[in-house]
């Protein structure tokens, strides 16, 4: 009897892991809070090519678990704007403080549902002084809904999130989805490839403006502590001034488990 209680604890941790191989989205938040899936601390480089500008943004974020349920951390992004005909402006934007809490969890033979909520707080100490502006000059709350139905053989993830602002600045209405499919056979230790696609929406409501990226991406995990990325965001709906519009968002990064 104790051999098979064992058996059963052995293939259950080794689904689990298997299922936790499968790697986090890449445009959408995930509500795994342990490994690399949600524990590893972030970093990449976006490029954001608009009609009268190329933004590029370098964030680097850093989770802390309080715990299996519950996690912390900071997030901070550096920013460089190249303005058409203007001369580029670099510095650090805002800080922003993030929490995040299970809700909900029910767990299978290598599958997993969870539910959590996530706040993010971000103070406004970006650099207004210059033109255009890197920081924000607005403080600003969001509280999200983030779920994910995770098996070995995909992962799907969605959000839903509401943004307050200050400063005459819109509050937003976000929601995200992603489907996550692994190229390769699952194994342990992971050494994965994952193919990310998914939609990233924006509603304004104060302004009834709305923005919808379609995004596709590449997810490279070459062992349980660390995993590179690339993806690629194109607008498929876009609200807003003709010359502020955005032709397409590239991004590289990598995630690196350091708890």
């Amino acid at each position: 009897m104790q051999m098979n209680r064992l058996i059963i604890l052995t293939i259950s941790v080794f689904s689990a892991l298997n299922v936790f191989a499968q790697g986090p989205p890449i445009f959408t938040e995930t509500p795994i809070l342990l490994g690399l899936d949600g524990g590893g601390m972030r970093t990449f480089g976006r490029f954001i090519v608009k009609e009268n500008a190329t933004v590029y943004v370098q964030p680097l974020a850093i989770p802390y678990n309080l715990g299996s349920k519950t996690q912390i951390g900071i997030a901070g992004r550096f920013i460089n704007i190249n303005p058409n005909n203007f001369e580029s402006v670099s510095g650090f934007g805002d800080l922003t403080f993030f929490l995040k809490q299970q809700l909900y969890q029910k767990d299978g033979k290598g599958k997993t549902f969870r539910i959590i909520a996530k706040l993010d707080q971000v103070f406004p100490i970006g650099k207004t002084s210059s033109i255009p502006s890197i920081g924000s000059d607005s403080w600003q709350s969001q509280l999200s809904l983030v779920t994910g139905y995770v098996t070995l053989k995909y992962g799907i993830y969605g959000q839903v999130g509401y943004n307050i602002t200050s400063n005459g600045l819109p509050d937003n209405l976000i929601y995200n989805a992603a489907f996550v499919y692994p190229l390769l056979p699952q194994e342990y230790p992971p050494n994965q490839l994952n193919l990310n696609i998914g939609i990233n929406g924006n509603f304004f409501t104060d302004v009834n403006s709305n923005t919808i990226l379609a995004s596709g991406g590449i997810q490279w995990i070459t062992s349980k502590t660390a995993l590179f990325e690339a993806g690629l965001q194109i607008p498929i709906v876009e609200e807003v001034p003709e010359a502020q519009k955005t032709n397409y968002v590239l991004t590289f990064g990598t995630r690196i488990l350091i708890f």
